[in-house]
């Protein structure tokens, strides 16, 4: 329990060993203790850079809502003119500051202007995992369907208008579907995606990749609606289910990203951004012990040997986040971490460094479970132990993982958080 410190300073790497630890995988899972520490997502965009350039990746696909990060996909690969902030624009659904920053700003522009001396085969692309935009993606899919499929446009616009009833907000579809589930439009979202499914190999044919990407784009945001529709009915449930639903649309979306990226550039691995609560394995958390799922334990049962789970850590430091949902942004200082917990004794160890955690004398070392913090976009540093952590054996959670001790905020393109798109509840643990 007490974790062997001299053990594992004899096994530190430098950060810099984090490529060579990854390089051989084909799905390279990349967390992050908090959603707003510049840190973290600098050494992430470096490390994707390196990989796509040095390892044939050809994706990145996100935690972020598919319709925003369709834009950004389409500047990255060319499809469309412009500039990064214009590309990121549709991120407006709180909390922009994830998206909407300095370090993936910079990364867009760095990615563009390397796929654009690369044929249309060879250029990586960005997709998202979420499922939160609903209306947004049902949106996308009649947009993209009255141009290619008018006929096609007004019978799933008529399926989608099951949930006009029930307004823009979708906790509200949840809500009464709770009491009520005669007024379920499951029927409509799923009936909508299979027509739409049925015709994708028309679509995608049509004129190249740029094409062939529209038209998964379509078919994964029809996936989003049906599942989208899934989780709001299920929100209010007393159990797991709504958080189970949203991670297990993130596996079968990035599993049919790979399918896609396979048949239209050659290649399909992929790296993915996301929080450590999504993809450290769960079964090694707290979260696993109450029924949660979550992508990186179903990558590893997916995908086996081709997974690489990395974990981001931090001791202290500031960071990006709001005190309650929907509230502005602000930099906070991030309190010390708690004696009992992984972070602290990453502090007794070094300043920053790699550990491989596939290798028997570091398990040995880290003497079983202990707390770990997990910071999503809010930041409740009064009640931090209740908010904050929980119990996890790190040693089975993650491949790998990378130790930042003192960490800064992340850098907003917005000074003040815009108003939201949506209004959405806070995840287990602190919206993440």
């Amino acid at each position: 329990m007490n974790g062997d410190t001299e053990a594992l300073r004899a096994a530190v790497r430098p950060v810099g060993a984090l490529f060579d630890l990854v390089r051989d995988a084909k799905v390279v899972l990349v967390g992050e203790a908090t959603h707003g520490t510049h840190d973290f997502y600098e050494l992430r965009a470096r490390l994707t850079e390196r990989l796509i350039d040095e390892c044939g990746f050809t994706g990145v696909a996100i935690e972020g809502d598919l319709p925003d990060t369709a834009a950004l996909h389409r500047y990255v690969t060319g499809a469309t003119d412009g500039n990064a902030d214009a590309a990121l624009e549709g991120f407006r659904r709180f909390p922009t500051w994830m998206w909407r920053n300095t370090v993936v700003r910079e990364f867009a522009e760095r990615l563009r202007a390397r796929n654009a001396a690369c044929p249309p085969e060879r250029r990586a692309g960005v997709f998202g995992l979420d499922l939160y935009s609903l209306h947004q993606s049902m949106e996308a899919v009649v947009a993209y369907l009255q141009r290619v499929d008018p006929a096609n446009a007004v019978a799933v616009r008529e399926r989608y208008a099951c949930f006009d009833r029930f307004g823009d907000d979708p906790q509200r579809y949840g809500y009464a579907t709770e009491f009520n589930a005669n007024d379920s439009c499951r029927s409509a979202v799923r009936e909508a995606l299979r027509v739409i499914s049925e015709r994708m190999g028309s679509y995608a044919t049509r004129d190249g990749i740029a094409a062939a990407d529209e038209a998964f784009l379509t078919e994964a945001n029809a996936r989003v609606a049906a599942d989208a529709e899934a989780y709001y009915r299920t929100m209010f449930a007393w159990d797991a289910s709504s958080w189970n639903v949203r991670d297990r649309h993130m596996d079968d979306t990035l599993c049919r990203a790979r399918e896609h990226l396979r048949a239209t550039r050659g290649g399909d691995k992929v790296v993915v951004w996301a929080h450590n609560s999504h993809l450290g394995d769960s079964r090694a958390t707290t979260m696993g012990r109450q029924g949660e799922v979550n992508l990186g334990q179903l990558a590893r049962e997916r995908f086996g040997a081709e997974v690489r789970n990395v974990g981001l850590f931090t001791y202290d430091g500031t960071v990006t986040a709001a005190d309650d949902w929907g509230e502005p942004h602000r930099r906070m200082t991030v309190n010390p971490a708690l004696p009992a917990s992984y972070e602290a004794l990453f502090h007794t160890i070094g300043p920053s460094f790699v550990l491989d955690l596939r290798e028997p004398r570091v398990r040995t070392a880290l003497g079983g479970e202990r707390l770990e913090r997990a910071i999503g976009v809010i930041y409740r540093p009064q009640t931090e132990l209740r908010s904050h952590y929980f119990t996890a054996d790190l040693a089975k959670q993650f491949d790998v993982i990378v130790h930042l001790d003192r960490t800064r905020a992340l850098e907003p393109l917005d000074a003040v958080e815009p108003a939201s798109t949506a209004d959405l509840p806070e995840t287990y643990p602190s919206g993440v």
